[in-house]
């Protein structure tokens, strides 16, 4: 590929998420167009207080599943930290990225910049970072496949659309668990690193965390949807699933405007589209908000601790300084008194 060609491309990729993002804008405002903010703000002041609290439990196990992300990287690039550094790192992380999307980017530099001050060297960062994507995307495509059989396809104008995710996720799972079965023991080099086959075991506890991570997510949004449509739990989490790759996929912050447009699009049109739309905001302020108010009040917190800990061993270094560098000099003076 030339230059010129890799320019353009990562011109695309930059713009494809403002793309997807106008895209979902317009459909959103055309499902919502017959309704009024307060509409809106009514279905969301009236989920019961009952499914707001089993939602926040949902969130903080799926957060906690998250956490586990990072210890299941680690043990893939054996290098052992304390578990409140990992789940620090990983509740941490995974909030950010999920707020700000490209999660490589957003979420890999705040565990970059916790994991290299624990000691841990940036190749294996690195590796972390892909084995855990691998983690989520194993997990959603587990899913997405489970989905495919429970979703009812009318629920989509566009069947090839939901054929194609069902291939792809197939041939997918399917390519990494081959992957860990003939080339078991064996290490694949890209560009400069060099990544260790996992293990079919651990092939399967990725997918058994992932699909536990996209299963707590999805009963967020459900406890808070369920007040307004009554749908099984089976077919609500395979349509979760497919409206969250969606929204990776278009590469926009969190999927805003993505998910919602796709759940909007494919509910029946006699359901109240402003208490769902009420709902998914409660989902948004749930499982993004909260989480990154509370982790990054946690990271505010060790920051403050790690700085005032610094400052009393420059104090005590210095105290200590004048003893170690110049001993002759206060023998003398006591010899002097």
């Amino acid at each position: 590929m030339s230059v010129k060609a890799k320019r353009l491309l990562k011109k695309l990729i930059r713009y494809a998420g403002l793309f997807f993002f106008v895209l979902a804008a317009g459909m959103l405002y055309w499902q919502l167009r017959h309704y009024s903010l307060r509409d809106i703000a009514h279905a969301l002041l009236n989920i019961p207080m009952h499914n707001l609290i089993f939602a926040c439990i949902s969130c903080f196990v799926g957060y906690l599943a998250l956490s586990l992300y990072d210890y299941l990287a680690l043990d893939y690039v054996e290098r052992k930290v304390s578990w409140w550094k990992w789940m620090l790192a990983g509740m941490l992380g995974f909030a950010i990225s999920n707020n700000a999307g490209n999660a490589l980017v957003s979420g890999g530099a705040i565990r970059y910049r916790l994991y290299t001050r624990w000691r841990v060297p940036g190749g294996d960062i690195i590796k972390m970072l892909t084995f855990s994507g691998i983690t989520y995307f194993l997990g959603a495509a587990a899913i997405a496949i489970i989905g495919y059989f429970l979703v009812p396809h009318e629920m989509f104008a566009n069947s090839v659309g939901i054929n194609g995710l069902f291939a792809t996720c197939v041939v997918l799972v399917l390519l990494y668990f081959g992957l860990t079965v003939f080339f078991r023991n064996k290490s694949l080099k890209i560009g400069q690193i060099l990544f260790k086959v996992p293990t079919t075991k651990t092939a399967i506890i990725q997918m058994i965390l992932g699909i536990a991570d996209s299963v707590c997510a999805g009963l967020v949004l459900y406890f808070c949807i369920r007040t307004y449509i009554d749908m099984p739990f089976a077919v609500f989490i395979g349509l979760y699933v497919i409206a969250m790759v969606a929204g990776v996929f278009s590469q926009v912050p969190g999927g805003i405007g993505v998910f919602e447009s796709i759940f909007m699009v494919v509910l029946p049109d006699d359901v109240d589209k402003a208490s769902i739309f009420g709902a998914l905001l409660a989902y948004r302020i749930i499982y993004y908000l909260l989480p990154l108010i509370g982790a990054g009040g946690l990271f505010f917190v060790y920051e403050r601790w790690l700085r005032a800990r610094m400052k009393r061993w420059l104090a005590e270094a210095k105290q200590k300084l004048p003893n170690l560098a110049f001993p002759h000099k206060k023998h003398k003076l006591q010899d002097n008194e």
